[in-house]
């Protein structure tokens, strides 16, 4: 049978001060008290004053200081409100746990209290909306059982993802794609997304069908508005709508694919089509979808700190390359004609807004009265 514990009371407090007086030593003292000697000890070490030593009314108070009050979401109201609020927008605990950690110089609260805040809520309340709060909005945690993926499917010219050179698999450098479909429950209703593997930015297109021709000529069209430095690879599954690919050569983009039966090779797109469907979950009508909100949920997406950014964002992070860019470049590329320079930005609203510029060489940069600067070419802030 085990043992029992019980917590030091007042009266035994004083009379571990009485016998501490008369010279009694810890094992003196737990053999009158009938406890362990290093009951005693801790006692005496953890609310023994500085100054006054040890006294049972101080001790007393010290004890029931560190007595767990309940979680400090729910004892800070100011604190609660930030983060319920950041929660709200599609933040995740980590990201806000370290963007407050970012902007107060200090660890303000842990991710792990956020969740355990959630999940005490849903027990106690059994009020299953808090769960939404979540990233990917579960009641209760663990992981979830996974299903196979589909079948292998045959594509000309098709390179495999071991060629692809080591500074795209290293995220050392911009210019490295991944694309995938986001397939959504009504028949023909998809979203082609492209991930860019070292900044996270996320660029997305609305299509009407996913014939292999109608995708090319979309990604032809998004790769052609950008720096061609900015555009070297792009990494693809083994789906048919991807079967024009080599079209992409025309642009100098190698094109590459994962092995079959591994999407978790191109992971940064899969992870980013998850975070998206906080947003626009599968069962969403993308032609009850309006064009502003859409820009939105991209918006909101591109300005989320992320931790592998050390909680910069992915607008943040594509800026700096682009920028970069835009200064080493002295006139487009004679290749490329009619290069564009293509960046999502948002307002002061928090409205996407689009800005196409000419792909020419920054010669100024322009302050703002909040000091951000922006480059002049690419009107990006810096």
């Amino acid at each position: 049978m085990g043992r029992s514990y019980e917590q030091l009371s007042l009266e035994d407090r004083c009379e571990i001060a009485r016998l501490r007086a008369n010279g009694s030593s810890v094992r003196q003292i737990a053999a009158a008290l009938d406890r362990p000697p290093s009951t005693i000890s801790r006692e005496l070490k953890r609310n023994a004053g500085t100054q006054v030593g040890y006294r049972p009314g101080y001790a007393q108070q010290q004890t029931q200081a560190r007595r767990w009050k309940g979680s400090r979401l729910e004892r800070d109201e100011s604190l609660r409100a930030a983060v319920i609020e950041r929660l709200a927008s599609g933040w995740s605990p980590e990201q806000i746990a370290g963007r407050l950690k970012r902007e107060r110089g200090r660890q303000v609260i842990s991710y792990e209290s956020i969740y355990r805040f959630i999940y005490a809520q849903l027990a106690r309340t059994k009020d299953y909306r808090w769960r939404r709060y979540l990233p990917r909005g579960k009641s209760k945690r663990g992981c979830r059982g996974r299903k196979g993926g589909g079948s292998q499917n045959f594509i000309e010219g098709r390179v495999s993802l071991a060629e692809r050179p080591l500074q795209a698999s290293g995220r050392t450098t911009c210019g490295h794609w991944e694309a995938d479909l986001m397939m959504f429950a009504k028949y023909g209703q998809a979203i082609l997304t492209v991930h860019e593997r070292k900044s996270r930015l996320l660029l997305a297109i609305r299509l009407t069908s996913k014939v292999a021709d109608g995708v090319a000529r979309h990604l032809l069209k998004l790769f052609g508005s950008l720096p061609q430095p900015l555009c070297k690879t792009v990494t693809f599954d083994n789906g048919t709508e991807f079967a024009r690919h080599h079209r992409l050569h025309d642009l100098a983009i190698e094109t590459f694919f994962c092995d079959p039966y591994a999407p978790w090779q191109k992971g940064g797109i899969e992870n980013a089509i998850g975070r998206m469907r906080r947003f626009i979950p599968r069962k969403t009508d993308l032609a009850a979808l309006s064009t502003r909100r859409f820009r939105q949920f991209m918006a909101i997406y591109n300005n989320t700190p992320r931790k592998c950014l050390d909680f910069s964002t992915p607008a943040e992070s594509f800026a700096q390359a682009l920028h970069f860019e835009c200064e080493s470049t002295s006139r487009p590329s004679p290749g490329r004609r009619g290069e564009r320079v293509w960046a999502i930005v948002t307002s002061s609203s928090g409205n996407p807004r689009t800005s196409c510029r000419a792909g020419q060489a920054a010669t100024s940069r322009s302050i703002h009265p909040g000091g951000t600067s922006t480059c002049s070419s690419c009107s990006l802030p810096s």
